[in-house]
């Protein structure tokens, strides 16, 4: 099965574009996770078993379990074999270096780990790319075009005029010979540029973050995220997860998550 197949799957077993990010930070785990001497594979483990049935994906940052240690390395591997088989797994951590670098990334992540996709930035070039799907046909990446935050455009130029990295990035990696699913990260925090993109890659799968606490625009994701196969991978991570700061916790993610997907879903129905 590949990527975008399994993700099709979850996608319409649960009615559902949205993914939750698990980025668990110290400072605002809820109380009944401190409680823990670990917390981290238990909050996780909560919020999966409650929100399993309303996903298309689930996407751990790297970074937030860095901060932890060996205990955060270790209770992400373990996250990830928690997390459903049929329920798509991306690792957020923007790796992008020259090829026996991927490599080592892709050995670790899509082999032994067995995640289905990984975010990639493309600034070196090609050999960002071929090293970790070039021979993975079940497998998937999502490179960098347009990132939510605020100072995107000092670099990734103007996506409008399809002029800069942004438009460099995916006019020039669809051509690369790959097996591998290639999509993009696309900002909903840049909803103008969302329906350029998918112009410019009427195949590729869009990872949509800054919905949420970022602000970003539901309506134009929902409009412009979806490819001639799947619907995009909308995300969400802190209005999700941190819903609730007590012992209902995984309850309030629940109730927020399902808001979220019936918002998208509502909107789905009106384009």
């Amino acid at each position: 099965m590949t990527y975008l197949q399994k993700l099709e799957a979850a996608q319409e077993k649960n009615n559902s574009w949205l993914c939750i990010g698990l980025d668990p930070q110290p400072e605002r785990l809820p109380i009944q996770a401190l409680k823990w001497d670990e917390p981290l594979l238990p909050f996780n483990r909560a919020i999966i078993e409650a929100t399993a049935d309303l996903v298309c994906a689930y996407k751990p940052n790297l970074g937030f379990y860095l901060q932890w240690g060996a205990a955060g390395i270790i209770a992400l591997e373990r996250t990830v074999a928690f997390i459903p088989d049929h329920i798509p797994v991306i690792i957020d951590c923007k790796i992008g270096d020259i090829g026996h670098t991927q490599a080592a990334w892709a050995a670790g992540l899509l082999d032994l780990w067995g995640v289905d996709a990984v975010t990639v930035n493309p600034f070196v070039g090609q050999e960002a790319v071929s090293p970790m799907v070039g021979d993975r046909s079940d497998k998937a990446i999502y490179l960098l075009a347009r990132t939510s935050n605020p100072s995107a455009t000092q670099f990734q130029g103007d996506l409008v005029s399809r002029q800069g990295l942004s438009a460099d990035v995916i006019r020039q990696s669809q051509d690369w010979p790959v097996q591998g699913h290639v999509g993009y990260v696309v900002g909903a925090t840049f909803p103008e540029e969302l329906s350029v993109a998918r112009s410019m890659a009427p195949q590729a799968n869009f990872l949509i973050p800054g919905i949420g606490a970022q602000g970003g625009n539901l309506e134009a994701a929902v409009r412009h995220g979806p490819d001639a196969t799947a619907g995009p991978v909308i995300s969400a991570s802190r209005s999700v997860i941190y819903a609730s700061a007590g012992e209902d916790f995984a309850l309030a993610a629940r109730s927020a998550a399902s808001d979220l997907r019936d918002r998208i879903n509502k909107l789905r129905k009106a384009t």
